[in-house]
């Protein structure tokens, strides 16, 4: 389609939205299972195409225009309907780790056949769920190879204002501050984009991204946004294949605002695993050699002052075998860092001198530990993919399972890394691991959209504000946290590194070694919450590798600690209990016959009333609470440890200062 046509096409749509409902000779549609939520499709007279979403009998979406520009064909419009399939599906599956490791995929599907005078075969797909819908574009255009694309046209056009959280759209980084606005006032957003609109919640997101770029949304009217793609270079969006898919653009719904924690909706959307055995991707708890490098207090480069020193990992590696703890990860081991910021070449194999790696690697065995390596590529993609396989073949050999990958600073040639070349490059991360027997923690990654279904080796990522904000920034406030379970932790698991028991960093400053500027000023830096807050963190931002962050010497001998001791990654069913975006959250988990629960509050002192009704009924659990002090408004670190029986019909009072929160385990009780 050229220019002009794209123009035209966005001009006369609305004009033609009466014309819609008559066309096809009905509303072909799908309702959801529960009833509740209605997707309607609907063709112009100029062939152009928009879909309609209803709740409980009102608009939530109103007529929002669907297709792709393109420079070969038109894609866009002169289509027609050859034919209408639906069916339904109602099955559970199990993934190997997750939030909940059965799911239920239920759902009614409508796939809309069309045609177009250009010979252009597009099946729209849609899917109705009981928590939102979801829709996909499949292309097959003849007679060409490829197709380069240009633009979207795929709108959300909500029927009401509403409120919204989201963080600005950015093609290059996550790590933004959320905004509560109107839905009117957004100009533009990345997504997860959550929003409530006259009683309901939902998310504009979408699922099962592959070689194709990030999809953003930027605001055409007061209540109308498009999808907008990150391109590349040459300004093009994407060059694809002739048969091809899209992600899926999803609209999750719910009436609380838990519901949408509580959905897998973007999980059902992936298909399932290409991995055939996955016995050996396994959650675990890590610490490692990486708050230190923020703080200040040690470096990535080789020095005086270096951290990933054989000496401190095999300190490392004794105090997780002594802790219940399963990884430890090192920063800075391997050359290259002192070419930060100027050529970004590491190497990915050769060690820095004082780091050891076979020695380290044979005691991480001995001790049953598993070594993490890291590989931070500077956003030199074209030398870590030249490096790529060799490295994983070195790691495997050393009995390494896990790679922690970084990409801080731009990518080379002007490329974005949310684009479709980053897109592309992640994916190839994943699968070469996967091959190595090796699982995925990325860190300036690209968003979660579902992968970790078919790639479980991709099992946790960044992708927002992590702690590190907090060593030299203004850093991550208690509304900030409260926040990111509605939007960030929609996508999947966050590596967010919680777990800091130093809030003030008051153990380092006065040290010969202490804190030393390398990011700005950092001077006044602290965690603004309490530390019941972070511990809970370890319960409410949910990752399957799950670290506790601090100098290791913060925990020894601390009675608080005793939390992550006994905390379980590896958890088989949760529920977000009760919360509001920015305000506070509740969230269960339990791992084999335990839970663990972790609430949080902003900066406004909370007690909520919790139902216990989670607890598996005729058991007696007791409960280990770590909670906010009364004097932890004015004294952070403060806090109770207490202990009590309970069951499934008793009631927990879960009692926070500002900034606080409150961490619970319930383990059964031997009888």
């Amino acid at each position: 389609m050229n220019q002009t046509l794209k123009f035209s096409f966005r001009n006369l749509f609305l004009s033609c939205v009466c014309l819609l409902l008559f066309a096809c000779g009905g509303n072909p549609e799908i309702i959801s299972p529960d009833g509740r939520t209605r997707l309607s499709f609907v063709t112009g007279a100029d062939g152009c195409m928009a879909y309609t979403v209803e709740r409980d009998g009102k608009p939530l979406i109103l007529p929002s225009a669907l297709g792709l520009v393109v420079q070969e064909r038109n894609l866009a419009g002169g289509f027609s309907v050859r034919e209408i399939v639906k069916r339904s599906v109602d099955e559970t599956w199990t993934q190997p780790w997750g939030e909940n490791k059965i799911l239920r995929d239920c759902h009614n599907e409508m796939t809309a056949v069309l045609k177009n005078d250009d010979g252009v075969l597009l099946t729209l797909r849609f899917r109705a769920f009981d928590d939102g819908v979801a829709f996909r574009y499949e292309w097959e255009v003849p007679d060409l190879d490829s197709l380069t694309v240009t633009d979207e046209l795929t709108e959300f056009r909500f029927a009401e204002d509403g409120v919204s959280w989201s963080i600005p759209g950015n093609f290059n980084t996550y790590e933004l501050l959320y905004r509560e606005l109107p839905v009117s006032a957004v100009e533009n957003a990345n997504t997860p984009f959550t929003f409530r609109v006259d009683g309901t919640y939902g998310s504009i997101h979408e699922a099962a991204l592959y070689d194709f770029p990030e999809m953003n949304l930027y605001r055409t009217d007061s209540l109308a946004f498009k999808a907008e793609l990150a391109p590349l270079p040459d300004g093009i969006k994407a060059r694809i294949p002739s048969k091809f898919m899209t992600a899926w653009r999803t609209i999750q719904v719910g009436d609380k605002a838990v519901d949408l924690i509580n959905s897998s909706l973007i999980l059902n959307l992936n298909e399932p695993s290409k991995i055939a055995d996955t016995s050996w991707i396994k959650p675990q708890k890590y610490i490692g050699v990486w708050w230190g490098l923020h703080l200040g207090t040690h470096t990535w480069t080789m020095g005086p002052r270096h951290g990933a020193t054989t000496e401190n990992a095999l300190r490392h590696i004794d105090f997780a075998a002594a802790n219940n703890i399963q990884g430890v990860l090192f920063e800075g081991w391997n050359e290259g860092w002192e070419n930060w910021g100027k050529t970004q070449h590491f190497d990915y194999v050769k060690p820095y001198a004082d780091f050891d790696l076979d020695r380290i690697a044979a005691y991480a065995r001995e001790k049953n530990i598993e070594l993490w390596m890291h590989n931070e590529t500077g956003g030199n993609i074209p030398e870590y993919e030249a490096a790529l396989e060799t490295a994983m073949q070195r790691y495997a050999g050393l009995g390494v399972h896990a790679v922690k990958t970084g990409y801080a600073g731009g990518f080379r040639d002007g490329q974005l890394h949310h684009s479709q070349y980053g897109v592309r490059h992640y994916q190839r991360v994943v699968e070469t691991a996967a091959r190595y027997g090796i699982v995925i923690d990325a860190h300036e990654p690209i968003k979660d959209t579902g992968i970790r279904r078919t790639w479980p080796n991709m099992m946790t990522r960044e992708g927002a504000r992590g702690m590190e904000w907090n060593a030299w920034s203004e850093g991550n406030s208690a509304e900030y946290l409260c926040t990111l379970p509605f939007v960030r932790l929609l996508s999947g698991p966050m590596d967010y590194t919680p777990g800091v028991f130093d809030l003030d960093y008051s153990r380092v400053r006065g040290r010969e070694t202490g804190m030393q500027e390398w990011n700005g000023d950092n001077n006044s830096c602290c965690i603004k919450t309490t530390l019941a807050r972070q511990i809970a963190n370890w319960v409410i931002i949910y990752s399957p590798l799950q670290m506790a962050s601090d100098l290791i010497e913060n925990y020894e001998g601390h009675p608080a600690f005793q939390f992550f001791r006994d905390f379980d990654a590896d958890c088989d069913w949760s529920e977000a209990l009760q919360g509001e975006p920015g305000e506070y959250i509740v969230v269960v988990r339990r791992a084999g016959d335990s839970f663990f629960l972790g609430a949080g509050t902003n900066d406004e002192p909370r007690t909520l009333t919790q139902k216990l009704g989670f607890l598996k009924s005729g058991m007696t659990y007791t409960a280990t609470i770590y909670a906010d002090a009364p004097d932890s408004a004015e004294n952070p670190e403060n806090y109770r440890i207490e202990k009590r029986t309970v069951t499934s019909a008793d009631m927990l009072e879960i009692a926070m200062t500002a900034r606080g929160g409150q961490a619970v385990t319930f383990v059964p009780v031997n009888e």
